[in-house]
C-alpha cells in the first residue's frame, strides 16, 4: 500500500517536471516564483504574508498545470479544430489568467508598501 502512495508522488513530480520542461509559461512562473521568494526573504515577510504568497503561487502553478493537462488531452482527442475543443482550451487559459491577476493583487498588497518604503524619492 505504501509503495503505491510513494509511487503516486513520483508520478506527480514527473508530471510537474514534464510540464516545466515543455511549457514556456510555466518556466516564466518558475522564474517569477524564485523572484517572489527572494523578495520575501529580502523583505522578511511575516508568517501571514508568506501564507498568502504561498497560496497565490500555488494557485497560479495549479491553474497552469491543469491548463496544460486540458490542452494536452484536448490535442489528443481532437487533433483537428473543433469549436468545443477551442472553448475548453480558452476557458482553461482564462483560469490561468485569473489566477495570475489574483497573484499580482496579492503581490501588490504585500510587496507594494515594502517597495514603496525603500524607493528613493
Amino acid at each position: 500500500m505504501w509503495h503505491r502512495q510513494v509511487a503516486s508522488f513520483g508520478y506527480a513530480f514527473r508530471g510537474i517536471w514534464a510540464a516545466l520542461r515543455s511549457e514556456s509559461h510555466l518556466q516564466f512562473h518558475a522564474v517569477a516564483t524564485v523572484v517572489v521568494i527572494g523578495g520575501g526573504l529580502y523583505f522578511r515577510l511575516s508568517l501571514t504574508e508568506w501564507a498568502l504568497v504561498a497560496l497565490a503561487v500555488a494557485g497560479v502553478w495549479t491553474a497552469e498545470l491543469v491548463n496544460t493537462a486540458i490542452e494536452t488531452l484536448t490535442n489528443l482527442v481532437s487533433p483537428d479544430f473543433h469549436p468545443l475543443a477551442g472553448k475548453a482550451k480558452d476557458v482553461a487559459a482564462g483560469a490561468v489568467l485569473l489566477a495570475g491577476f489574483g497573484a499580482v493583487a496579492v503581490g501588490g498588497c504585500i510587496f507594494g508598501p515594502k517597495i514603496w518604503a525603500v524607493w528613493p524619492r
